[in-house]
């Protein structure tokens, strides 16, 4: 078997698991008539593409083993962490609001659209974000200095993730803090401590899997993922969300939207 008749056959098959936990997810999206669940099913859905190519390449006996198995523990942590944090956060509650001003406007039966807008382009931007990972497995060599410095930055930005959502919940569970913006601990440093961490999480997997110069032909993966972080899904929207709280425009003064950086002293008299 060629190497591109192996990628090809594990993208037809990360494709169709994809596809199956999608259409898994929207089920339970329209029995619990919230379609927010799909957030839950973002991290799983990496690390499905991640074990599924790990084990085709180790059965068809291409790339490194090690490299191949971990990214796939890599991904999966990182995604099996996700799922978990987002299924407690939003255990109880009903749907999402954005969710809600999305499919409000929805043409048709808004739980059709939900399907196509929201499931199974969730899945299609999975594929596209994993194709490092999917194209490494199949066509990189030993591990390098690209590796260690790649596991690195992925470890920075799963502190990031893990230390800023656990500061935000301690926050938020205590009732003082009602209507008050969260602006300690990681929150002092960057508006966006977990944006910025997954960024970091997936620019650490495109180091970790450039093992040949096929991989860096993927380098649009996490440059879209950045994107969504930045631009799109992420900190645009919830800054927008935020912009009418008591506060946040002293504390989005003075603290950088997405590079950690030291909080900005107010000028004298201010």
């Amino acid at each position: 078997m060629s190497t591109t008749t192996a990628l090809l056959l594990n993208l037809g098959l990360t494709a169709a698991v994809l596809g199956a936990l999608m259409l898994a997810t929207f089920a339970v999206g329209v029995r619990l008539g919230r379609h927010s669940v799909v957030d839950v099913a973002w991290g799983p859905a990496f690390a499905a593409v991640a074990v599924t190519t790990a084990t085709v390449a180790t059965a068809t006996g291409f790339g490194d083993p090690v490299r191949n198995w971990l990214l796939c523990v890599l991904t999966a942590v990182w995604g099996l962490r996700l799922a978990t944090h987002i299924g407690l956060r939003s255990r109880g509650k009903g749907e999402d609001p954005r969710y809600e001003r999305f499919l409000a406007d929805a043409p048709g039966n808004p739980n059709l659209y939900a399907l196509r807008v929201v499931y199974l382009l969730q899945g299609a931007l999975v594929l596209l974000v994993s194709l490092p990972i999917q194209v490494a497995a199949f066509t990189a060599g030993p591990l390098g200095w690209a590796a260690f410095l790649g596991a690195s930055l992925w470890l920075v930005g799963m502190v990031f993730e893990s230390v800023g959502d656990a500061q935000l919940a301690r926050f938020k569970a205590d009732p003082a803090n009602k209507g008050r913006i969260m602006d300690r601990g990681l929150w002092a440093w960057t508006r966006h401590p977990n944006y910025f961490g997954d960024a970091c999480v997936w620019w650490g997997l495109f180091l970790v899997a450039a093992g040949s110069w096929w991989v860096l032909l993927t380098l649009p993966a996490p440059l879209v993922m950045t994107y969504l972080l930045t631009r799109g899904s992420g900190q645009r929207l919830l800054d927008e969300h935020m912009s009418g709280r008591p506060g946040w425009a002293e504390y989005a003064a003075r603290t950088s939207a997405f590079l950690p950086l030291p909080p900005k002293r107010s000028a004298p008299g201010a």
